[in-house]
């Protein structure tokens, strides 16, 4: 059977909002300014920019305000203009950005990159950083002179930077005048942005320093080969016993009910809001800040995927299988579940046509108590820029908010597909179909679109069943959703000490899943993650969760 490339696997990644945080590569920023107060505790906070909803296509499949996304089964026939004059001024911006793709042909040989420019009306030098050096690269960056920053930085998610907020607030623009409260309704589609993707963003110092990257509120998914988990016995309202069951019957000769990535823990984040436990953090009702590691149902999660794992659930190779290879395991038929984030949605439909079905799990239940799923950070990263003068900044928010249209707008269409006739034909039902061309000059290799987006929405194209199956999904699992209470909160141990106190906990799980460590591993290493942060974390973000009520 096909397998899946690594540029489509990169791809998925991009479209799912996978985080690929790894141990740390960063050192602290070495300005020698010193580090100031990014704390929002004691500061006046700053308004979020006041919310109106884009004018965009309607929807077939109704959202809600839980969390479900409008959903789309054909593309909108008629598409409108949400930017009535080009942006720009003719000048010359430089950008940064992560890609998930290969990097993009230069700008002389890439109609895509020209066609952007001249809708925004600015030349643009973008400096395109592959994820396995955007770590390296941001140390550079966030350490060097001012004056040779990029305008336009966009700070991916999927990475812990030591000393992130206090790069931000020491060299980005403050965009609190430009966009708090009423003032963003000189940015139409900025305003369209809805108010969790800055919440979960956050403050620096009471003030707001970016612009969110919008995303669903599912987070990471147990995507399973449907008819694999089905024949097997998957049902709704599925126990933990249920679940055990199926992944044993699953599994059989060369194909392994479950598959796994390094980093994963063995797609621990499913399995832990399944169980019930905090994801990441939960926040009682006197605002104390409990991490997961503590609860004992995240404990039970932990012990559960370690008797999967003895009794032949996971694939051989789980705890060192990279992602790209899983992806491609599942796509064959070798592993029947990953787990990836909820957007994968985007490129597994169309990626495994003709090989399976690809349906996301419902979680399953524990001691009589509904499961829940993982609710993302719903800001996939968030974009800065370069202190400048107020008529630079109003230049640049005014190129971002043309990025930031919505679904059914002309400027959507030429942001995530190109030029019609030049990169892509349409479809039957009217939607972009990229050509040779557009898979080559693709929004993955140079992509605009994470620079600044509009609010995310479900749609498949030429694929309508797709689009209602993860729609009626939404609707039973978002009022389940296991949320951090963490997100949009700053903690100075966190952003000093939060990647290696990380990866202390994750290597302690992996071993523990995997048969190479006992249970007592795990109870020594929570100890050592309490004394050595833990327990500091969870009293600036008690402090900081007091200060945003």
């Amino acid at each position: 059977m096909p397998s899946m490339s690594r540029r489509t696997l990169l791809r998925s990644m991009a479209a799912a909002g996978t985080a690929v945080s790894a141990p740390g590569l960063l050192t602290a920023c070495s300005t020698g300014s010193g580090e100031g107060d990014t704390s929002n505790a004691g500061k006046k906070l700053a308004d979020w920019p006041a919310h109106q909803a884009p004018e965009g296509a309607k929807p077939d499949l109704a959202p809600t305000d839980e969390g479900v996304q409008p959903g789309y089964t054909s593309y909108p026939s008629d598409l409108t203009t949400s930017v009535a004059r080009t942006p720009g001024d003719g000048s010359t911006i430089r950008v940064m950005s992560v890609t998930f793709g290969t990097p993009p042909k230069g700008r002389a040989d890439n109609q895509y990159w020209r066609a952007v420019e001249k809708a925004l009306g600015v030349k643009i030098e973008y400096t395109v950083v592959p994820t396995d050096d955007y770590q390296k690269k941001m140390a550079t960056v966030m350490a060097g002179d001012p004056e040779s920053l990029p305008d336009i930085i966009n700070v991916f998610a999927g990475f812990v930077l030591p000393r992130e907020a206090q790069f931000v607030q020491r060299r980005a623009q403050d965009l609190t005048p430009y966009l708090s409260g009423e003032a963003v309704r000189d940015y139409p589609n900025l305003a369209g942005i809805p108010t969790h993707a800055w919440r979960d963003m956050g403050r620096i110092g009471g003030r707001i320093y970016g612009i969110p990257l919008e995303r669903p509120l599912p987070g990471s998914t147990l995507w399973t080969n449907q008819d694999l988990f089905t024949d097997a016995g998957m049902r709704e309202g599925w126990t933990s016993q249920d679940f055990a069951t199926v992944a044993r019957k699953a599994t059989r000769g060369t194909t392994y009910a479950l598959g796994a990535a390094t980093g994963s823990l063995f797609g621990n984040a499913v399995h832990a809001a399944a169980h019930n436990a905090p994801a990441g953090w939960a926040v009682d009702k006197d605002g104390t800040f409990r991490p997961n590691f503590t609860d004992e149902r995240y404990k039970a999660a932990v012990a559960f995927q370690a008797e999967l794992r003895k009794n032949g659930s996971y694939h051989p190779d789980a705890a060192s299988m990279a992602t790209p290879e899983l992806g491609t395991l599942f796509l064959n038929g070798t592993v029947g579940s990953m787990q990836n984030g909820f957007g994968a949605y985007q490129t597994l439909y169309p990626d495994s046509k003709g090989l399976l079905t690809p349906a996301p799990a419902l979680p399953y239940g524990v001691d009589g108590t509904p499961g829940g799923i993982v609710a993302a950070r719903r800001s996939f990263g968030y974009t800065v820029l370069k202190k400048a003068k107020k008529e630079r900044i109003e230049l640049l928010l005014r190129l971002l908010d043309y990025l930031a249209a919505p679904f059914g707008t002309k400027e959507w269409e030429l942001v995530h597909y190109g030029l019609e006739g030049v990169h892509f034909t349409r479809g039957k039902d009217g939607s972009p179909q990229p050509n040779k061309l557009g898979e080559v000059e693709n929004v993955s290799n140079l992509p605009f679109r994470y620079l600044a987006e509009g609010p995310q929405v479900l749609f498949v194209p030429g694929r309508p069943e797709a689009v209602r199956a993860v729609h009626a999904w939404q609707r039973k699992v978002v009022p389940v959703a296991v949320r951090d209470a963490s997100f949009g909160l700053q903690s100075r141990t966190n952003t000093t000490q939060g990647t290696t106190l990380k990866a202390l906990m994750d290597d302690t799980v992996t071993s523990v899943v995997a048969g190479r460590a006992p249970m007592s591993a795990y109870d020594d290493a929570v100890q050592k993650w309490r004394s050595r942060g833990g327990d500091r974390m969870a009293e600036e973000y008690a402090k900081e969760y007091a200060a945003n009520a």
